[in-house]
């Protein structure tokens, strides 16, 4: 089993990014290097949560045969046995082999830095351009991002200049790039406080919010009256781009430079927009630039740009809308359902998507009735009782992990509990689902925070590429200090626990913080005891609060504003669903309609298609004869006639649009 479990976590860990990524990206639309950013960004963070733990129970036992090293003993198969005490290490059954770790996060951590610090951010102002070519969008994309390299660049230089004047400093470069380290990881610990102090209250709340029926269909109702106002918005946006897109695919003409980039703009723009416009090739006037005015290229790239982000956004829009009703109209069927004497669950309407048979012989009506209505309700409340623990735990454990003697982090003592016995089974479940908890609680935080319409992770494949980009940023910011906090947690960093003992091979690669004393013995002591404060705030939703008080509506119990909305959201839920019964009532019309009279009504037309054939081929052969008649007579003026005829276009005719009803034409119409 040597390094068998680092192969399956491997895999395991790429296809759950795969899978995020596929629910949150759009693989057909967007550029497929953005998505493979993205990916290897996501992967390579997902990764490291995952493998953390083999690394520890690796330790623990490279610890024991250090230990047993130094005294006599004897060894004895996959184990090593101590002679005064006959203690046994036990090899764990996830043991990596010595020298494949340190490689390993070597090559995960340094692609994660280069990804965040300056692959990623280049390929946001790149995904961003409006540019109509590979150069002018690589171009913009360096304009842009110079004052963002600029700037570590300067802080940088000034560093070593620093270091180069000052005698008293005699930095190697293995301390420079410690130093490095250190900065970035400052950095990610700076911003993983303020998420996890959120997370660690908001996680456990919604679970038991989401056990409250009402709860969750008025904040439905809100949700569909922002959301409404937000559709309106963009619709209103994109109509005002599509005007412009229109006046300027009127005034560059098909002969103008320019031409090809006005095409490209309208190959983006939606298709009734585009069939509306069309593209002008009647015109074929040649273009004065002395005469008329036309826009620039940069003016052009500009609109190329607004073109993008608005078709983006109204499309987002358009399909959280239809998700938005669905889920409203499943929330007010389970609270009709809560009374029913039937105990099956009853659908308003039924499913628009062919939903799976297994599923279907599995998943009963009465199967959902006990689920939705009874079971859930105390599932999310056992789950919200269980999160509430974890992360008091978590918090207790942020302000006491660095109290050694005696040991107050609460995980350091179940790892130590472990270590005795040499339970690595125990120690990596105990180590993978404390910084599993930890992630969930950071990553939630970012797949939920929205920063206006520039940063929004939408699920469904509406997420945009300047955003799928930003949370891989994000994420390789975030994860190398949250596993640090993890292993000072769990006393494993001798940097926390002050013992000379061996380091973890991830704490081996991150240097040793030493070289800034400040940072190690203040920073990354005292700042975590933050996440107390952050934790009350969330509680009593002050940043909420906050929001609600600077105008950006958010859902408070306690708010007229609140009830406003939830009103506004009702009476459109509402009118969305009296619309559907008339299309479902429609629909169900016609569905009758013919299966009653759609065999009659086709035996009739087969009967008068055969009387009109016939009456044609008898009018043909009368035309025939007389044709025959005067052909003599007519000689050359009939057969110019003629010849004009077949140099004419034929007429684009189709049967299935005559129709002799007058009253059935109407309706077609």
């Amino acid at each position: 089993m040597s390094g068998a479990a680092l192969g399956l976590e491997i895999v395991f860990v790429f296809f759950l990014a795969l899978f995020l990524l596929h629910r949150y990206g759009d693989f057909k639309k967007q550029h497929r290097l953005v998505i493979i950013a993205t990916l290897l960004a996501w992967y390579l963070c997902f990764l490291i949560v995952f493998i953390l733990p083999l690394d520890v129970s690796t330790t623990i036992y490279n610890r024991c045969k250090l230990a047993v090293n130094s005294s006599p003993a004897e060894s004895n198969g996959s184990y090593v046995t101590l002679a005064p005490s006959k203690q046994k290490c036990f090899k764990p059954w996830s043991y990596i082999p010595d020298g494949i770790m340190p490689i390993f996060w070597r090559v995960v951590y340094w692609t994660s830095q280069f990804l965040t610090w300056i692959l990623l951010p280049f390929m946001q102002s790149y995904a961003r351009s409006g540019g109509f070519s590979i150069t002018g969008k690589i171009k913009t994309a360096l304009i842009e991002n110079a004052i963002y390299y600029g700037t570590y660049l300067l802080i940088f230089g000034a560093f070593l200049i620093y270091v180069a004047v000052n005698p008293n400093f005699n930095l190697q470069w293995n301390q420079l790039q410690t130093i490095g380290i250190a900065a970035a990881n400052t950095w990610g610990l700076f911003l993983l406080v303020l998420l996890l102090g959120y997370g660690l209250v908001e996680i456990p709340r919604s679970h038991w919010n989401g056990a409250k029926r009402g709860y969750l269909l008025m904040k439905t109702y809100f949700k569909a009256a922002k959301l409404m106002t937000e559709k309106a918005d963009a619709e209103e946006n994109l109509e005002d781009i599509m005007e412009e897109v229109r006046k300027v695919s009127e005034s560059i003409k098909y002969n103008h430079p320019l031409r090809k980039c006005v095409d490209t703009i309208l190959k983006k723009c939606p298709t009734e927009y585009q069939e509306r416009m069309g593209r002008n090739m009647d015109d074929y006037e040649d273009f004065d630039e002395r005469q008329n005015s036309y826009p620039s290229e940069k003016s052009l790239a500009k609109l190329h740009k607004q073109v993008i982000y608005s078709v983006q956004r109204h499309r987002r829009t358009q399909v959280q809308w239809q998700i938005l009703l669905e889920q409203a109209f499943y929330l007010e069927d389970v609270a009709k359902n809560e009374s029913s004497a039937t105990r099956q669950f009853v659908h308003t309407f039924h499913s628009q998507e062919p939903e799976n048979k297994i599923i279907q012989y599995f998943y009963t009506p009465t199967v959902e009735w006990y689920w939705e209505c009874l079971l859930r309700p105390w599932f999310y409340r056992v789950l919200a009782v269980v999160l509430a623990t974890f992360s008091v735990i978590v918090v207790w454990s942020e302000c006491t992990f660095f109290s050694t003697k005696p040991v107050l982090s609460l995980f350091a003592v179940f790892i130590q509990l472990a270590e005795k016995t040499y339970n690595y089974i125990y120690i990596e479940m105990a180590c993978f689902l404390t910084i599993f908890f930890l992630s969930i609680c950071v990553y939630s935080t970012v797949f939920r925070i929205r920063v206006f319409n520039y940063y929004y992770l939408a699920s469904h494949h509406q997420t945009d590429a300047y955003s799928l980009l930003f949370s891989g940023m994000l994420f390789c910011r975030l994860t190398p200090p949250l596993c640090l906090n993890f292993l000072g947690l769990t006393h494993m960093d001798s940097t926390i626990s002050h013992k000379n003992t061996q380091p973890t091979a991830y704490t081996s690669i991150m240097g040793s913080m030493r070289v800034l004393s400040f940072v190690a013995d203040g920073f990354y002591i005292y700042y975590p005891m933050l996440v107390v404060i952050l934790c009350i705030a969330t509680y009593f939703s002050l940043g909420t609060r906050c929001l609600n008080l600077l105008g950006f509506q958010q859902f408070m119990g306690d708010s007229e504003m609140t009830s406003d909305l939830i009103d506004e959201g009702k009476e459109l839920i509402r009118r969305e669903k009296r619309k559907r019964q008339r299309q479902e009532e429609g629909e169900n019309r016609r569905r009758e309609w013919k299966e009653r009279y759609g065999n009659r009504d086709d035996s009739t037309r087969s009967r008068a298609v055969h009387t009109d054939q016939k009456e044609s081929s008898f009018s043909e052969t009368n035309a025939n004869r007389s044709l025959s008649k005067y052909t003599r007579s007519n000689g050359r003026t009939e057969r110019d006639r003629i010849e004009l005829l077949q140099d004419a276009e034929p007429l684009d005719f189709n049967a299935d649009s005559i129709n002799d009803d007058p009253l059935e034409s109407d309706s077609g119409r």
